[in-house]
């Protein structure tokens, strides 16, 4: 009697590809690629069922929220420390720099670069707002 190969593959190539390519960390693309790999590879005799179904579906769309969550508060984080900075203007401060000495000087004006703030205070360009250790 002839016999047959299994069918079921337990470790799919794009599993293995998608899991090294991120390190660990996957995100909707990867998830997405992964489910369609899965369809791709389930076995006949044995396919998945709806509820295993709808509960990756539901995984997908719970990981595509935070995703989102995620970047509005990265966004809402740059805008808060640009505002905290801008109401530094015209306020005498205190800071460190990276020698730990101690500076003090009037804040003349704030720049952004990539949502990152840096204040002018006397006359030096580049001081990080988190360095401030005293407002006057």
């Amino acid at each position: 009697m002839p016999t047959i190969a299994n069918t079921n593959n337990s470790n799919p190539p794009a599993t293995t590809q998608a899991t090294q390519a991120t390190n660990g960390m996957l995100g909707k693309n990867d998830f997405l690629k992964l489910f369609v790999a899965q369809l791709q590879h389930q076995d006949p005799m044995n396919p998945m069922q709806d509820a295993d179904f709808m509960g990756q579906m539901a995984s997908f769309s719970t990981l595509e929220q935070v995703s989102n969550m995620a970047l509005e508060n990265s966004r809402m984080s740059q805008n808060l420390a640009s505002s905290n900075a801008i109401g530094l203007i015209g306020r005498n401060v205190t800071w460190v720099d990276e020698n730990d000495v101690s500076h003090t000087g009037r804040v003349e004006s704030v720049k952004t670069t990539d949502g990152v703030p840096s204040l002018t205070v006397g006359g030096v360009d580049g001081v990080d707002p988190s360095s401030i250790t005293q407002v006057a």
